[in-house]
């Protein structure tokens, strides 16, 4: 008699089961494991042996005969990887998130914030699985910033206004961004330094003479990221004012001058208010 084999489990598809399998073996984000059983589980389905399906998806015999068992058991459930074997999780939910709130809400005692140490110390856990939770939480104890709210009452429809000549500055006009940086420091090379040349790179000593300080003054247009700029011994109103007096200078008369300062004292002089209260355009 001829043989025919070990008896194969018979496999009969819904067509809810048919559709899915279609969508699991089409589907871009499907892992590659899952749309290789979907296409041996639908090739079963229409009635080709385990010969014939593992030669059309490239696969043995023996992983047909087993995702043919496993879908006749389990239906489309069996196709589903089964839980890896490992060691259980020894970090519960609970001991994570309360590690996240006590970082987040609370600060230890005789210090400014929590180091992984202390937090350790505290939770019962290792500082490298507290730094792990950090990590994954984006929390970084160590590191702070500033800021300062404003109270002015107006705040709101200046930040309209100065946000609106940033982003549609007004025809015929040009708006200057003015700031200040004191105490720079001016700074000579002891000896004079060597040009560079063919193989070497250009040569300068590591010592300096100090010349004293300046202050920078630079009004940058955000249209077009030019700067007008000058130096000044000091940075008072009265250097300021000068500062204005070049802006003025050098800008086209019949262009109006729109200047966003902060809101440092000198900008606030009753001289500098005297000296903009003369001129024509603002």
């Amino acid at each position: 008699m001829p043989r025919t084999g070990r008896p194969k489990a018979l496999l009969e598809l819904t067509i809810e089961e048919r559709e899915q399998l279609v969508r699991w073996e089409r589907r871009r984000k499907s892992s590659q494991a899952l749309a290789l059983r979907s296409r041996i589980v639908l090739a079963c389905g229409d009635g080709w042996s385990n010969a014939d399906v593992a030669d059309q998806v490239g696969c043995s015999t023996n992983t047909v005969s087993k995702w043919r068992a496993r879908f006749v058991a389990h239906r489309l459930d069996g196709l589903v990887d089964d839980p890896r074997p490992g060691r259980p999780p020894t970090v519960s939910a609970d001991q994570v998130e309360d590690g996240v709130v006590t970082t987040l809400e609370s600060t230890p005692e005789n210090a400014t914030h929590w180091s992984r140490a202390m937090m350790a110390q505290r939770s019962g856990l290792s500082s490298s699985t507290i730094g792990r939770i950090w990590k994954a939480f984006g929390l970084k104890p160590h590191r702070d910033d500033g800021f300062k709210l404003s109270h002015d009452p107006l705040f709101v429809e200046k930040v309209y206004d100065i946000v609106g000549l940033y982003l549609d500055p007004p025809e015929s006009a040009v708006v200057l961004s003015v700031d200040e940086k004191s105490q720079v420091q001016a700074l000579a090379r002891s000896q004079p330094g060597f040009p560079m040349m063919p193989g070497m790179p250009e040569k300068r000593t590591h010592d300096y003479v100090r010349h004293g300080v300046t202050s920078l003054f630079a009004a940058m247009n955000v249209d077009d990221g030019t700067v007008i700029a000058s130096t000044h011994r000091r940075h008072r109103a009265i250097e300021f004012k000068k500062f204005l007096a070049k802006i003025d200078q050098t800008v086209p008369e019949d262009l109006d001058v729109h200047v966003v300062c902060d809101n440092y004292g000198t900008h606030k002089h009753p001289a500098v208010k005297t000296w903009l209260g003369k001129r024509f355009r603002r």
